[in-house]
């Protein structure tokens, strides 16, 4: 995956599924429709301002909640190429690898980093730059496996694309 840069959505702690995409929008399964009221009640400015290529950062349990797919699909198709935070929740982050949104771990460091930064992120090495303060961060990299599915689109691209060969 090449590197990725964007500016930073920051959010906190134990930001669950249903603050994500609430329930009362879960009436589709159109990717564009779900990113549309994607984080909405707690950041109504999400939706309308986010830019392709923006990264959002969380803090502690990242994704926790319910299970539903519909949390990093809505997220993905917001043009976020990824998501940075302190953890997640292992079914967000297992949903995620599912569709093909990265979801880096950072620990404690993602204290660190502030809406409005600029990141550069190597999704490969794991490596994160703050643009805005030069820090640097290291995340777990991504094993080998999941960058295919992630830059496969997700696991059905995938599947489909090793079934081919």
């Amino acid at each position: 995956m090449a590197e990725l840069k964007g500016k930073v959505w920051r959010y906190g702690d134990n930001i669950d599924t249903d603050v994500i995409i609430p329930a009362r929008y879960l009436n589709t399964f159109d990717p564009k429709e779900l990113a549309s009221h994607c984080m909405v009640d707690i950041d109504a400015t999400f939706a309308k301002n986010v830019q392709a290529g923006d990264i959002m950062v969380g803090g502690k349990n990242f994704g926790c909640g319910s299970s539903r797919e519909h949390a990093p699909v809505a997220i993905k198709a917001s043009g976020v190429p990824v998501v940075i935070a302190a953890s997640f929740a292992r079914i967000f982050y297992r949903n995620g690898i599912n569709i093909g949104l990265p979801l880096l771990e950072i620990g404690d460091d993602v204290d660190k980093i502030s809406a409005g930064d600029t990141l550069s992120v190597d999704v490969t090495t794991g490596v994160i730059k703050d643009e805005t303060t030069g820090d640097t961060f290291q995340a777990h990299p991504l094993p080998g496996f999941i960058q295919d599915i992630a830059k496969a689109g997700g696991l059905v691209e995938y599947v489909k694309q090793q079934a081919k060969k």
